[in-house]
């Protein structure tokens, strides 16, 4: 698979298929700091923190949650992209609340791993984070 392409998605949140997005792949070549750089020239960002407190979100370079926002005829796209060790996944929403979701998602799995350093009060389940831990730290996307 190419790591990035212009190519039909269908969003999460909506079951819309989006005729053409930019949407990454895996990335065997390099490390994650070249995933971040090849990115950047498409639109997309790495996080590198995520909650109110601005904790950290993966594990650069081996893991990275990224986002996106764009639009097409019908709205605004809200992305999310994850990379493992050149593995990577990517979805998009309609919602810039869903995005935050999956995000959230990301965030609370690496930070109950061990790959990221945590908050200390971190429920079992994502759906029961406190709100302060569901959102962009200050600024992240101002």
């Amino acid at each position: 698979m190419n790591a990035v392409r212009i190519g039909p998605v269908t969003t999460k949140d909506t079951g819309e298929v989006v005729p053409a997005a930019v949407v990454l792949g895996d990335y065997p070549v390099n490390d994650g700091y070249g995933w971040m750089d090849l990115i950047r020239e498409h639109g997309w960002a790495a996080i590198p923190n995520w909650g109110a407190d601005g904790w950290n979100l993966g594990q650069w370079p081996f893991v990275i949650v990224a986002a996106t926002r764009t639009a097409d005829g019908a709205g605004k796209l809200f992305g999310v992209a994850s990379y493992r060790d050149g593995d990577v996944t990517c979805t998009y929403y309609r919602t810039e609340a869903r995005q935050w979701d999956e995000i959230t998602k990301h965030a609370h799995y690496w930070w109950k791993h061990g790959q990221a350093h945590a908050p200390a009060d971190l429920p079992e389940d994502a759906a029961q984070l406190l709100s302060r831990y569901r959102q962009p730290c200050t600024g992240l996307f101002s």
